[in-house]
């Protein structure tokens, strides 16, 4: 799961600890600001990919994907939005997109800072960026799990990539 890769610039590349972690991924979901879609797809050389449209988005990215969007996988419904919006924090308009749809876990981006969090029977997940970290020490990306139960995890990764 990967929010926030802002990757505009012809011949910017993934960062490599992200492309090593994409070669595992059975599916990859993005919380947008993927910003071009050379980025999707890029990401769709190594699985399937759902995404959701970000506040920094070019203008056909905004027009082919959703804002937010519900993916099945392994039996769990994860909801997937990018979180930005007027009113509240990041972490309130996630949980305000999916106040009343049954999803097992929501996913979100926007504020490019890392969280895992359960609450009221649900999970939720921020990866941070990838490639633009601001206020957070490293980069970072996640992997949501779907076993017995949902689980995440994020990895942080620093300058030697």
């Amino acid at each position: 799961m990967l929010a926030d890769t802002h990757i505009a610039k012809a011949g910017f590349r993934l960062p490599e600890p992200l492309v090593a972690a994409l070669t595992q991924a059975d599916l990859i979901l993005h919380a947008g600001d993927i910003t071009s879609a050379a980025v999707l797809r890029e990401l769709e050389r190594h699985a399937p990919v759902h995404a959701v449209a970000g506040n920094n988005d070019d203008p056909e990215l905004c027009r082919s994907l959703p804002e937010r969007t519900i993916v099945e996988a392994a039996g769990y419904r994860v909801g997937v939005v990018h979180g930005h919006g007027a009113k509240g924090t990041t972490f309130e308009r996630a949980q305000a997109a999916f106040a009343v749809a049954e999803v097992d876990c929501v996913v979100f981006g926007h504020s490019h800072q890392p969280r895992i969090e359960r609450l009221g029977g649900r999970l939720y997940l921020n990866s941070g960026s990838p490639t633009q970290r601001r206020r957070e020490p490293l980069w970072s990306y996640a992997w949501l799990r779907a076993d017995a139960e949902l689980t995440a995890e994020v990895v942080r990764f620093g300058r030697g990539h």
